[in-house]
Formats: C-alpha cells, sequence, structure tokens
C-alpha cells in the first residue's frame, strides 16, 4: 500500500505542475484534497464545461450566513488540478481536512479565549507573554534567510514555482518542513493539531477501504504531521466532543483581486495574474509578458515599439543573473518596465499592476448548481437586463424613458435596499430626473449577502419589499421614514410605498418639530419628482408635501425668534433647501403660503438677523418688494441703531448664495459701502469674521470683481464719462454712412427719425 503525501503552496503555479505530472505518473486510486467534507457532494461539478475559475466553495451556517468561509480556486492552484484529474480519471476524491462546522465554532472558542485573557492595559515590559504574536516569524523565511533572500515568498518562487522537471520536489519539501517543525518555535498549536489528526482519520480511512495507492495534497506545514503517524487512539481522543454547527455549500465565482485576500487556506497572493501566466506559459523569459505590457501600454496611447521589448527582456535577464537567479521573475520584469518602458514613472507601473499582474478575471459557475432562490432570481434579472457581473468596474448612463434602462434602474434600487451594493449611483450632469449614472463592479462576497437576505423572500422584489417593511416598522423617526421613501420609489415597491405614506402622513401630522419637517420636504420633493418619471401617481405625496409645508408656514415665524447663532445657521440651510424645492414644485398655492410666510419673518424686528436678512432676500428674488420697501428693510437693519454684530448677521443672510445683486444694484453697493465706512476700528473688528464668511461663500469670479469694484470706489461694472479734446465732427460724420451700412439700416429712414 502506497501513500503519496505532495506538500504544496496554495495558488502555486509551478506546485500545480508538479503535482499533475505526480499524479499522472502514479496513477493513484484515489486523491484526498485538504478542504472541508461537508463539500465533498459538490466535487462532481469538477470539469462540467460551465465551472470556470477562478470559483470558491463557500461553506456558510444557513442559520448564520455572515458566519460563512470561501475556499477559493484557480486554474494554477494545485488542489484544482489534483480534483479535476481524479474527475477526468473517474477515480475516488474527497476533502480531508477538519469539517468547516467544526472549524468555525473552535476558531470563535479560541478567539473568546484570548480576549478573557488579554488584559486591558497590557504591560509593555513583558512582551515575551503578552506579544509573541506580533513578533512572530514565518517558518518558511528562515529556510529564505539561509539562502540569502530577504524576501521568503520570492525564495520560494525561484525555488518551486518557476523550476521546470522537478522530480525531487515533495521529497525536499517534506525534509524542510520536518526540520522547521522540530527546531523553530510555533504558535498556538490547538487548531491546527486538530486538523492534522482529522486528516490522518482521513487517510486510515481510505486505508480501510482498501485504496492501495493514496495520494494526499496537502499545505507543505502539514507534511511531517501525517508522514509521523499518530496513534489512532490519540487522534480519536484529540477529536472527541468537538463542537460542530450545521453547514451547507456550494460554487460562487470568484475573482483574481479576491484571491489576494486572506480566506478559507489562508493563503492569499499578492499576484494572481501573473501566476495564472506562469502557469500558461511556464517557459516564457519574459518576452511574452513584456508583450503584454506593451499592448496594454498601447492601448492607453503610448508608443511602445518590439526596441522596447528586447531591451527590457534583456534588462529583466540581466538582473536575474546578478541576483544568481535561474530566470526572470516578477521582481526583475518590473524593474525592466520601470526602467524601459515607465522611463521611471512608477504611475504608470500602477496600471501593469492593476490590469495584469492581478488582473480582473472573474469565474463561472453552471446555472444548474443548487442555489438559494434569491440568487437564482438575481442571476436571472442579470442576464434578461444584459447587466454581466465584472470584477472591473463598468459605467452604465440610464435612460429611464426607455424600457430596459428604467427596469435596470429598478433591479439596482431594489438591491441597494437589500443592502447589496453592486451598483453605485453616480452624480450626472445636467437637468431633468430622466437620466442616471451607475457603476457596476461585482464582489464574490455579495454572495453571502444575498444568501442571507434569503430569508426576506424567493425574488428580489419580494425580499426588497419586506427589508422595506421591516425597517418601517422599526421607524419612529420622520426622518428614516422619508428616506426610505425616497429609495422605494425609483425601486417601484408598491405595497411598501403605500405603507411608507401612511406613516409618513401620521408622523408628519403629530410632530410639532418644525425643524424635523423642514428637513423631510427636500426629498419628498424628489419622490414628487420621480413619481412622473416613473409613471407612478405622485398625487398622495403631493398632498402630503403640502400639508407639511402648510404647518411649516405656521409655525416658522416663531421658530425663528430668540434662537442662537448655531440654530440659526441650521434654518438658513434647511431654508435654501426648502425654497429650492418650493420652487421646483411650481405649486401655486404652495408658493403664495411661503412667501406670506417670508414677509411675516422679514418684518418682524426679533427674527434672528441671518434668517431676516436670508427672508429679504428671497422676496427680493421674487419680485414681490418693491424699490422703496427693500431701502426700508435695508435702512432699517443697517442703521447706527442697529447693532454692528446685528446688522453683519442680516447681512450674511441678505448675501446668502450669490454676490452678483451687489455688482449690479448700485444704490444697494451704496448703502452697505456707506454702512462699512461709518464703522470704528473696533467694531470693523468685530464685524470682520462675519463679512469674511459671508463674502467666502460667493464665487472667485465675484469676489474678483467685487474687490475691483472697492478698488475704483464702487465704480466697476459701471458707465465712464470721457472727456474729449479737438473732436473733428466733420471726419466723424464722413464715417456714419459705412456704419449705418453695416448695421443694415436705411438712411433714409434714418434721417427721417433723426429730423
Amino acid at each position: 500500500m502506497a501513500i503519496n503525501i505532495l506538500g504544496i503552496r496554495h495558488h502555486g503555479p509551478g506546485s500545480a505542475n508538479n503535482v499533475k505530472a505526480f499524479l499522472e505518473s502514479v496513477k493513484p486510486d484515489i486523491v484526498l484534497v485538504e478542504g472541508p467534507p461537508e463539500a465533498d457532494t459538490i466535487l462532481k461539478w469538477v470539469g462540467h464545461q460551465d465551472l470556470k475559475p477562478p470559483v470558491a466553495l463557500l461553506c456558510y451556517q444557513p442559520d448564520d450566513p455572515q458566519a460563512s468561509v470561501f475556499y477559493p480556486f484557480a486554474d494554477f492552484s494545485p488542489e484544482w488540478q489534483a480534483i479535476l484529474y481524479a474527475r477526468k480519471q473517474n477515480i475516488h476524491v474527497r476533502f480531508m481536512d477538519l469539517p468547516a462546522g467544526n472549524q468555525m465554532l473552535v476558531e470563535k472558542e479560541q478567539r473568546e479565549q484570548k480576549e478573557k485573557h488579554t488584559p486591558a492595559n497590557p504591560d509593555p515590559v513583558n512582551l515575551d507573554a503578552q506579544s509573541y504574536e506580533t513578533f512572530y516569524k514565518r517558518p518558511i523565511s528562515y529556510l529564505s534567510d539561509a539562502a540569502g533572500f530577504a524576501d521568503d515568498e520570492k525564495w520560494w518562487e525561484h525555488t518551486f514555482e518557476y523550476r521546470l522537471n522537478n522530480n525531487d520536489v515533495f521529497d525536499a519539501v517534506a525534509e524542510a518542513m520536518q526540520v522547521l517543525r522540530e527546531n523553530i518555535p510555533q504558535k498556538d498549536k490547538g487548531l491546527e493539531q486538530l486538523r492534522e489528526a482529522y486528516m490522518r482519520r482521513s487517510i486510515r480511512q481510505a486505508e480501510k477501504e482498501m485504496f492501495y495507492n493514496i495520494a494526499v495534497i496537502c499545505g507543505a506545514w502539514h507534511v511531517p504531521a501525517l508522514q509521523n503517524k499518530s496513534s489512532q487512539k490519540d487522534d480519536n481522543e484529540l477529536l472527541k466532543g468537538l463542537p460542530k454547527v450545521k453547514t451547507e455549500c456550494t460554487w460562487i465565482p470568484w475573482t483574481f483581486n479576491r484571491l489576494s485576500f486572506y480566506s478559507g487556506y489562508g493563503a492569499g497572493i499578492n499576484s494572481p495574474g501573473w501566476y495564472n501566466h506562469v502557469w500558461h506559459y511556464p517557459n516564457d523569459d519574459g518576452t511574452l509578458w513584456m508583450a503584454h505590457v506593451a499592448q496594454l501600454f498601447r492601448k492607453q496611447q503610448m508608443d511602445t515599439s518590439v526596441a522596447h521589448i528586447i531591451e527590457a527582456v534583456r534588462l529583466a535577464g540581466s538582473l536575474a543573473s546578478l541576483r544568481d537567479l535561474s530566470k526572470a521573475g516578477l521582481e526583475e520584469l518590473n524593474e525592466a518596465t520601470l526602467s524601459v518602458l515607465c522611463n521611471g514613472e512608477s504611475i504608470l507601473l500602477k496600471l501593469v499592476h492593476d490590469e495584469l499582474i492581478v488582473g480582473h478575471q472573474i469565474g463561472e459557475v453552471p446555472v444548474e448548481i443548487p442555489k438559494p432562490p434569491l440568487q437564482l432570481d438575481i442571476e436571472k434579472l442579470q442576464k434578461k437586463l444584459r447587466l454581466p457581473p465584472t470584477a472591473d468596474f463598468k459605467d452604465y448612463t440610464l435612460d429611464l424613458r426607455k424600457d430596459t434602462d428604467l427596469e435596470r434602474s429598478v433591479f439596482l434600487h431594489r438591491l441597494t435596499l437589500l443592502g447589496i451594493e453592486w451598483g453605485r449611483q453616480q452624480y450626472v450632469a445636467g437637468k431633468g430626473t430622466f437620466k442616471e449614472q451607475w457603476r457596476l463592479q461585482w464582489d464574490p462576497g455579495y454572495s453571502v449577502e444575498i444568501i442571507e437576505r434569503g430569508n426576506l423572500g424567493n425574488t428580489v422584489v419580494e425580499a426588497a419589499a419586506n427589508s422595506v417593511l421591516n425597517r418601517a416598522k422599526e421607524a419612529k423617526d420622520l426622518k428614516v421614514i422619508s428616506d426610505l421613501l425616497e429609495k422605494s420609489i425609483p425601486a417601484e415597491l408598491p405595497q411598501a410605498i403605500e405603507v411608507l405614506i401612511y406613516r409618513l402622513n401620521n408622523l408628519a401630522a403629530a410632530s410639532a418639530d418644525v425643524i424635523e419637517l423642514m428637513e423631510v420636504v427636500p426629498g419628498l420633493i424628489t419622490v414628487a419628482r420621480y413619481g412622473n418619471v416613473r409613471k407612478t401617481d405622485a398625487s398622495v405625496v403631493l398632498s402630503i408635501i403640502s400639508s407639511i409645508i402648510t404647518r411649516i408656514c405656521i409655525s416658522l415665524p416663531n421658530a425663528c425668534v430668540a434662537i442662537d447663532d448655531d440654530a440659526a445657521q441650521q434654518l438658513l440651510g434647511l431654508f435654501y433647501e426648502l425654497n429650492d424645492g418650493i420652487n421646483l414644485l411650481q405649486e401655486s398655492e404652495t408658493s403664495s403660503g411661503w412667501q406670506q410666510t417670508l414677509q411675516l419673518i422679514a418684518g418682524n424686528k426679533n427674527t434672528s438677523p441671518v434668517l431676516g436678512g436670508y427672508s429679504t432676500r428671497l422676496l427680493n428674488d421674487s419680485k414681490l418688494l418693491a424699490i422703496d420697501q427693500l431701502i426700508q428693510y435695508f435702512g432699517y437693519a443697517m442703521s447706527a441703531a442697529t447693532a454692528p454684530l446685528v446688522s453683519a448677521a442680516w447681512l450674511e443672510g441678505f448675501l446668502k448664495g450669490s454676490g452678483t445683486l451687489l455688482l449690479l444694484d448700485q444704490d444697494l453697493w451704496q448703502v452697505i459701502d456707506n454702512w462699512v465706512s461709518g464703522l470704528t476700528d473696533e467694531t470693523f473688528m468685530q464685524v470682520l469674521p462675519l463679512l469674511r464668511r459671508t463674502f467666502a461663500n460667493f464665487s472667485i469670479p465675484e469676489r474678483r470683481k467685487l474687490g475691483e469694484k472697492v478698488r475704483t470706489g464702487g465704480s466697476a461694472g459701471h458707465q465712464h464719462t470721457i472727456s474729449i479734446t479737438n473732436f473733428d465732427a466733420v471726419r466723424a460724420e464722413q464715417g456714419l454712412p459705412v456704419i449705418i451700412e453695416l448695421l443694415g439700416l436705411n438712411i433714409n429712414q434714418t434721417e427721417q427719425n433723426g429730423n
């Protein structure tokens, strides 16, 4: 009976090649792979034409999907090649690691124990007892140090992953790991011992079932523990009474970007795109890689010639020789790229890193694989609406007047309500509500969120509606209900919208807080606008808006009296948004009620000055103040009898939003100029911060023109009287016919009009 234990590096292209070659030579009866035994039932999908790496095994607790673990695989993963070999040869293949249901609870217990015994204020002197974890050195780094490598990853790559025809590699790995385990300090081995005991149990089970040629694929570190036989009794005692939770497993698409994360095997890699290249082109000396780099640069309109590629490959090879390496690795190729193709510009190397070294490849899984109903509905809608999940971001501009784009928008808004942030809405320039901009980028982690949301419903529309209804039941705040309604309208959830409107109406009727009422109106106006675009009835929302604005108009004048500066500034921002919303509604009755409220606020001498000034400004913008009324308001606010700080605050409110008024209205300019000129030095220094805050909100061109107006004594933008001496009237008269002709005037008619 032969047991062949092959120590590998997870996601190592050289290890994958070595495993594949070894299995083809020894032809085992069964293949045991490090991984969760619960997933044995879905190994049958490996080799299916529609299961395309990178993919991952997702193991999760059905009653708590966030408690999950991923086991990712790429083409260049040794475990994947081992499973694929077994499936093609139609031999037995199993996972042999400690079940995920056990590992999750064991890890949870260990975390709780660690937190329990970690002191709140650690002693900085007792580093051995308290900070060992911080100074722990990876075992493989001892070997890289001995070989003269500063980076243990680089040592492993050049020793195992880049080397071809490495016949004795597994014996060498086993010997090296044995020496390391015997001679270096190790971290807490509790979970590791349990895992290795279960692996040994799995090997014994295969022997008991009379498999005579067994191949075991595991992480290199575990090889000595599996070779050195521990007694069955000791392993059973160690595994006795382990806590366990029910788990389920499925295949999900993965991405190269996520392969660099720590998950599952705990063996993230920094350069999956590069490893994929090494796997497919193991004999490449760098020429093909540099060709890909050149192709990438040419797509960015950068001149890259064949000579550049030749020189870069030559430089990478020279660097490898100087460093006593068998071939150029990624570090040498990057340095050559930076020097030859990037001209020393490291930002261009960032482009190579994102597009080639990591890459944007995303896997695929067959539609027949058992999945939660919600996930199936999402995939069906993605296909129907032509919104494929991609590892790289992709922008979509949606025209809501088109049926397909409207359906896409509804789908993305529903996912957002579910908390699945696949699409993020972007700002769209221009007017109107018929256009949306979305940026989509798929993350494999959304699979867990989809499973978790599965208890809300089997379809996207059902789950989104239930999510909104659940939050609406718990919400006691008017603003929360308003925000939910604003998000639900574009998601087209009629049942949820009806409940939200009912809750909103009741809460608004019971609310006596004018600030709370003012906060919700702009959002509701947005809802009313969307109602027209999305062919939904907005009349109910409009009636609620009208009712809320009426209550605001009744309560607001009193709310503007006897308040401090912070409260006044908060109300000022709400004034600004509410006025914009009311103008957007274009409802005459609502606008009339709002304007009457502004007149009450502006005419009340006890009103907060900044709010009185802004109310006056809004009335003037609406052409509701005659010039003598405006001068009267101004005269009172800026008179000598009014405290300078009050005058400055009133002026801040009046000028909020734009300084153009000061540039165009010379009378207004003169009033302010006279007021400022009449201030004493001490008073001027008191009001200066308020004046600075006022003028800081103006645009740069406005501030520049106002400065010019001050410099010229208030005459900027106005006509100047020019005194002309020695004027020759005869010569001027001779030019009149030409000017009249250029202007296209009838000279006879002009003369008659002149007479």
